[in-house]
């Protein structure tokens, strides 16, 4: 389905075309989670159908920077109009329909937006600081829409997801390194690397041996993880499918972390979970779920 009028579609036929467009993709985004709540699906769909068609334009095609750009300023034109009048796009009579149904947080939509928009001209990060604020931006405003969409506005709440969201984004850089290091990009701050003696020019021209970068490795892997651990005090909160998918998260983000670690060379290989890894996370995550206050080293312990 095409834009059209917003006077010759319904909201049912714009969150259908939402819903088509995250049948399409598979993403780490709970776009088509049974444990989601039936009657919260369509809102997630429209949200990821927002954000699928803003990352293309970040990512896809042969546009450059400045064009990218642009193209994402004027997906945010249409987000702020959506909020106070129709906008002729199925995408956005779907996303006005669930700002205003679930009072859904819509800086974090914009927050989105300025992560792609980094996307187009940020290969590098020089600190920590500023890795966490690509990730405040890139990950931690699903967290954030996903609580409202359950109706939780707890402050609490909101940055205990938001170290769950850091850290899962933090997770697949570091699973990602044989991927984006061809394209130019090093998720390593240099902060990091610094203390190893090396820049990211030399780790992205291949100037570096895993065995000189496996400090700054694990450096990163242990920062993931404490985020991880402080994220674990979402779940007392959530309410028992929610929990049981974030339960499945952490847990799953955790092994995939632990499995970086074990990885001979991260560098050229890229970490992945076999299938008893997933049937072993079975058990453990039916025990966080039903016992949410234990420690988050359990979790590891499970998924090491």
């Amino acid at each position: 389905m095409s834009a059209t009028s917003a006077s010759k579609i319904t909201i049912a036929q714009a969150y259908q075309h939402c819903q088509q467009i995250a049948a399409q993709h598979y993403e780490n985004f709970p776009t088509a989670s049974k444990l989601i709540r039936a009657d919260l699906r369509p809102a997630v769909a429209a949200i990821y159908a927002f954000a699928r068609a803003a990352d293309d334009m970040a990512d896809e095609g042969d546009a450059s920077a400045e064009e990218r750009i642009q193209q994402l300023d004027a997906w945010e034109v249409l987000l702020e109009r959506c909020v106070y009048e129709s906008v002729d796009h199925p995408v956005f009579t779907a996303l006005a329909d669930a700002i205003k149904r679930f009072h859904l947080p819509v800086q974090a939509l914009h927050d989105l937006l300025t992560a792609f928009r980094m996307d187009c001209t940020i290969q590098r990060y020089a600190g920590e600081r500023e890795l966490l604020f690509y990730c405040k931006h890139s990950a931690n405003p699903v967290g954030r829409l996903m609580l409202a969409l359950h109706g939780i506005h707890d402050p609490k709440a909101a940055y205990a997801s938001d170290c769950i969201c850091s850290a899962l984004q933090l997770t697949n850089f570091w699973q990602d390194f044989c991927i984006d290091h061809p394209k130019g990009r090093c998720y390593l701050p240099e902060s990091w690397l610094t203390m190893q003696h090396f820049s990211a020019d030399d780790l992205l021209l291949g100037r570096i041996e895993h065995a000189q970068a496996a400090p700054a490795i694990q450096h990163a892997t242990a920062f993931t993880r404490d985020l991880f651990q402080q994220g674990a005090a979402l779940l007392p909160m959530l309410p028992f499918r929610f929990r049981l998918q974030i339960a499945a998260t952490l847990h799953g983000g955790s092994a995939i972390l632990s499995a970086t670690e074990r990885c001979e060379n991260p560098l050229f290989e890229r970490p992945y979970l076999k299938r008893r890894d997933w049937f072993g996370m079975f058990f453990p995550i039916i025990g966080s779920m039903l016992m949410p206050k234990r420690n988050i080293k359990k979790i590891e312990t499970n998924s090491a």
